[in-house]
């Protein structure tokens, strides 16, 4: 997405005044929120909204107001979407001594709770469904993953480790996380997986999401013969790329290709964090997908990010700030919907998981502090400050989800039935 686009998103002229009641009952639904979660609320005028002190002791975080006015207007317009819009054009920023996602902590521990009861009969009034021009049709899939993945590979090399791993991290919980690297993290996230799909020498491997060739590389290593499936066009040219500098041209296959255009058998099938990018109505075609590429014995492993199952059906047709401005078409499984989905369309069933949402959190931290640091570096690509106040955003929500368990990341097995 240009600057151009993203200063438009914000511009004065697409910012129609919602009507005078919604602006004063976004006010009145924020004073009540407040009186249920502890943030404090400053505003211009020396006043404040929320308690500061905390029941067990301590200070509550604190959000200072720049420009309220502009903050519950868009609030007003857009619940879901506004806030995150308007900490983007800077009417809000995290108070003196507040950290961006500890902020977000207490909303994301009180997700179900923080509206009071009555108040929530107003989602069917704020919702908006998800575009039609979203949807995760072949074409579609292409020109959703080109608006995040494509944005360029030297914004994500600035603030990702050596690996270019943009998937959770692994950590080792019996060491100090501040003793081991990112990438020695990332390394092992994708040793376990394809401990956890049999890869080894001559082994016949399917990747769906090709990233930036790391697992790849990892797994021609081990001796297998890699295919590996991308939409990004970027993606696939630095996999290339590094993949020929490993001396391991040979054993690996880069495509541009949809998954559903693959064919062929494989004795294991890996897809590292790629579901969250099929959408709910082609879960059924994903998984059966993996069913008809693999071959007699061999394994499925994929690695999602999952939330809970009654907010994954309380949520899955709303539209919210992270479809809009991150990752458009996508949509967050739970472990439930894949059991489901793979129990009513293939001859899979999942017999391992293995869950690790606080690496998630910490994998995220590490990633916007290194995106903080190197933003004099992503500022010379040409993205404005519109675009580095999403991204901080967007990195500090998610390490929030994942800090208080509102979201998991889980690694996933699946075996033919028997």
């Amino acid at each position: 997405m240009t600057t151009a686009t993203h200063r438009a998103e914000l511009s004065p002229l697409a910012l129609l005044t919602p009507p005078p009641l919604r602006t004063a009952l976004a006010r009145a639904i924020i004073g009540q929120v407040l009186d249920r979660v502890p943030v404090t609320v400053d505003l211009p005028d020396g006043s404040r909204l929320g308690d500061r002190t905390l029941p067990e002791g301590g200070t509550a975080p604190s959000i200072r107001l720049v420009r309220p006015d502009a903050f519950f207007a868009r609030l007003g317009r857009h619940p879901k979407i506004g806030i995150g819009e308007s900490y983007m054009a800077g009417d809000w920023e995290p108070g003196p001594g507040s950290d961006l996602a500890d902020v977000m902590v207490p909303f994301a521990e009180r997700m179900t709770t923080a509206v009071p009861a009555p108040l929530l009969a107003l989602r069917r009034l704020v919702d908006r469904a998800v575009p039609t021009v979203q949807r995760n049709t072949p074409t579609g899939s292409r020109r959703n993953i080109e608006a995040h993945y494509d944005l360029s590979n030297d914004l994500f090399a600035a603030f990702l480790d050596e690996t270019l791993t943009y998937s959770s991290a692994l950590f080792d919980h019996g060491r100090p996380l501040d003793a081991q690297p990112l990438e020695e993290a990332q390394l092992r996230k994708i040793s376990a997986i394809l401990d956890d799909a049999g890869v080894g020498h001559g082994t016949r491997l399917l990747e769906v999401g090709t990233g930036w060739g790391t697992l790849a590389i990892e797994a021609a290593r081990r001796g297998a013969h890699v295919t590996t499936l991308t939409l990004s066009r970027e993606q696939a040219d630095l996999a290339q790329e590094r993949v020929d500098a490993a001396g391991l041209g040979e054993r690996v296959d880069i495509r541009l290709q949809d998954y559903r255009e693959a064919t062929g058998h494989y004795d294991a099938i890996v897809s590292v964090e790629m579901i969250e990018a099929v959408g709910e109505e082609f879960w059924p075609t994903y998984f059966a997908s993996l069913d008809r590429l693999l071959a007699p014995g061999g394994r499925v492993a994929i690695q999602s990010i999952l939330m809970a199952h009654d907010r994954y059906r309380a949520t899955r047709g709303s539209f919210g700030w992270i479809q809009k401005h991150i990752f458009p078409g996508g949509l967050i499984p739970s472990l439930q919907a894949i059991d489901e989905t793979v129990r009513d369309h293939t001859d899979l069933a999942v017999t391992q998981v293995h869950a690790f949402g606080t690496d998630y959190a910490e994998t995220l931290r590490r990633w916007r502090q290194e995106f903080i640091e190197q933003w004099p570096r992503v500022s010379t690509l040409g993205f404005d400050e519109t675009f580095r106040r999403k991204w901080e955003f967007y990195l500090a929500y998610c390490e929030a989800g994942f800090t208080t368990g509102y979201l998991d990341v889980a690694q996933v097995r699946l075996e033919r039935r028997s």
